[in-house]
């Protein structure tokens, strides 16, 4: 009898996931459009239908075709080769920011929540210092010191998203120490940093999560804009920002070449938000249920 009743358990417990993500179209579009954009940055790195820097000014500006799926751009360049290859460099920027944002600010957002009193107090004003401190201005330092190029952005991006991370695992941490199974955990001796992995970290990540999301999508925005304004990604390297600033003088000439990186853009930054706010709807559905 035990088999039958674990299988329609497992039968229950999927028609649930199943109607949950019905009930979570963000979710569902999200995941869809994070997945499509993840798929052309891997592809970029095994196949690309031409050579992203080759030119060829006898094909200069020409429109969609069997040669050049999205057409070509000022250079005669294939800008469906430019868009995987610009995918790539936008995710590229994204997740080594959200590591840096992650793994510099949830240690010291936590550490300030639970040992509170002065170290908080100091963690916390350091924190909203940077938190004020304008990103743009960031990375004019960064490139003053460093150069132009995709370092100094991943840096700028990843330093902004350290107080947003610190303060989401702050307020988790607030929320959880005071828990009787902290006190229990406490009163066996367990140490600060036993308390801190196993028993906080885990009940403050479906807010990062969601965060996490939200942070991977400002990051591609931020990149497109630093790379258009050539504070970026650097020229022969495809970037959606650079292909944007290069096209906006053909754009009488020709759309395409800005319309296929403007639209990459617009699509990524849209994707991830709708998984973070699909993500968060699904646990606050999950935390009412519980």
């Amino acid at each position: 009898m035990t088999e039958p009743t674990q299988t329609s358990g497992s039968r229950v417990s999927f028609s649930r996931a199943v109607r949950g993500i019905r009930r979570n179209p963000s979710l569902l579009i999200g995941a869809f459009l994070v997945g499509l954009v993840g798929l052309c940055a891997l592809l970029s790195l095994v196949w690309l239908p031409a050579d992203p820097n080759a030119s060829a000014l006898l094909e200069r500006l020409k429109g969609p075709s069997l040669s050049h799926a999205l057409g070509t751009d000022s250079y005669g360049r294939d800008l469906l080769a430019r868009v995987l290859v610009g995918s790539h460099s936008a995710l590229e920027v994204g997740v080594i920011a959200l590591s840096l944002g992650l793994l510099l600010g949830v240690p010291l957002g936590m550490v300030a929540g639970y040992f509170g009193g002065w170290l908080d107090r100091v963690l916390t004003l350091l924190l909203e210092a940077l938190y004020a401190f304008p990103t743009l201005l960031l990375v004019l330092l960064l490139v003053t010191a460093w150069g132009a190029g995709l370092v100094p952005a991943m840096v700028a991006v990843g330093i902004s998203a350290v107080p947003v991370f610190a303060r989401i695992a702050r307020a988790g941490t607030l929320t959880v120490r005071q828990e009787a199974y902290l006190e229990a955990a406490r009163a066996l001796g367990a140490p600060s940093s036993r308390i801190l992995m196993r028993h906080i970290l885990p009940n403050i990540l479906g807010p990062l999560l969601v965060q996490s999301s939200f942070t991977l999508g400002a990051a591609i925005l931020i990149e497109g804009a630093l790379s258009y304004l050539g504070l970026g990604v650097q020229p022969p390297q495809a970037s959606w920002g650079n292909m944007l600033r290069e096209a906006q003088s053909y754009l009488s000439l020709s759309p395409y070449p800005t319309v296929f990186p403007g639209f990459a853009i617009v699509l990524s930054v849209l994707g991830f938000n709708l998984l973070g706010d699909g993500l968060r709807d699904a646990l606050d559905r999950k935390s009412r249920g519980n």
